[in-house]
C-alpha cells in the first residue's frame, strides 16, 4: 500500500471539494468562555431562559417515548398531536419573550418539522410516517412552514458572526449547526417533491420564486454550513447534494490516483 503526505494547500483543496464554500481563512473557532449565547450575557438570565427551554424539551421527549412504548406494545395509540401543539405554542410564548434567544427558534422549527414534515413546502405531497399530521389544510401547512423557515432564518442570522475569525461558544456552533441542517433538509426534501410545479410557499418568502435546482443548491450550501458549525453528516450531504462538488471530487480523485498510485484509493 502506497502511502503519502499530503500538504496543507493540498488539504484546503480537498476540503474545498468536499465544502463548496469551504474557506480556510474562516475556519470556526470556538471558545467555552464565552457567553452561551451572544444577546444574553447575563448567566443567571440564560439559566432561566434555557431551563423554561429545557422544561419544554423535556415534555416532547416524553411524548416521543410514550409513542415508541405505545407503538412497540401494540397498544392503541394516544393522539399527541394536541400535546405536541402545545409545546409549540409553549416555545412560541417563550420566543415572544425572549425574541433574541436563537435556540427556541431552532427547536420550535423542529417541532414544526415533526408535526409537518420537511414536506411541508410541498402541496399534495407524498404522506410521510415522520409527520404525526397528515391531513393538515393547505392554510394551516403554509402557516407552518413560513413559520419554521422564518424561525430557522432568524436564528441564523442572529447567531451568525458578522466579523471574520470571531470565536463562538460551543452551544452557539451547535445552534447554527443545527439550523442550517435543519434549513437544508426541508430545501432537499422539497427539491426531490416539487418536480415542475412551483413550491407551495408564502408568496412574502424569497422561496417562492425558486426553482428545482435553486432548492437543491440551497440545501447544499445549507449542508455545508453545518457541516462548517460541527456536523459531520452534514458536511457529507452537502457534497452529495452538489452535482458540481460531486463532479469535482470525480476528477480529482482520478488525478489523484494518476499521480499516487492505485494506493490512493485505499
Amino acid at each position: 500500500m502506497a502511502y503519502f503526505e499530503l500538504s496543507r494547500r493540498d488539504i484546503n483543496v480537498l476540503e474545498k471539494i468536499k465544502d463548496p464554500e469551504s474557506d480556510p481563512s474562516l475556519l470556526v473557532q470556538v471558545d467555552a468562555t464565552l457567553p452561551k449565547d451572544p444577546h444574553i450575557s447575563d448567566p443567571e438570565e440564560y439559566q432561566k431562559i434555557s431551563q423554561q427551554e429545557r422544561d419544554i424539551i423535556v415534555s416532547i421527549q416524553e411524548l416521543e417515548m410514550r409513542q415508541t412504548r405505545q407503538q412497540s406494545s401494540g397498544a392503541a395509540n394516544i393522539d399527541i398531536v394536541a400535546e405536541y401543539r402545545n409545546c409549540v405554542s409553549r416555545l412560541g410564548q417563550l420566543i415572544q419573550e425572549h425574541p433574541q434567544y436563537a435556540s427556541a427558534r431552532n427547536n420550535r422549527a423542529q417541532a414544526l418539522r415533526r408535526l409537518y414534515g420537511d414536506a411541508m413546502l410541498v402541496a399534495d405531497a407524498p404522506e410521510s410516517l415522520l409527520a404525526l399530521l397528515h391531513e393538515a389544510d393547505d392554510a394551516e401547512r403554509l402557516e407552518a412552514a413560513k413559520t419554521a423557515l422564518g424561525d430557522l432564518d432568524h436564528a441564523i442570522s442572529l447567531l451568525t458572526p458578522k466579523v471574520a475569525y470571531s470565536r463562538l461558544h460551543p452551544q452557539v456552533a451547535r445552534t447554527l449547526s443545527n439550523a442550517h441542517t435543519q434549513r437544508a433538509a426541508i430545501y432537499l426534501m422539497t427539491s426531490k417533491l416539487m418536480g415542475s410545479k412551483p413550491a407551495s410557499v408564502d408568496a412574502a418568502r424569497p422561496e417562492a420564486s425558486w426553482l428545482k435546482l435553486e432548492f437543491e443548491e440551497r440545501a447544499s450550501r445549507d449542508f455545508a454550513m453545518g457541516g462548517r458549525y460541527g456536523n459531520e453528516i452534514a458536511k457529507g450531504l452537502a457534497v452529495s447534494t452538489n452535482p458540481t462538488a460531486k463532479l469535482c471530487g470525480q476528477m480529482v480523485r482520478e488525478a489523484m490516483k494518476k499521480e499516487y498510485g492505485p494506493g490512493f484509493a485505499s
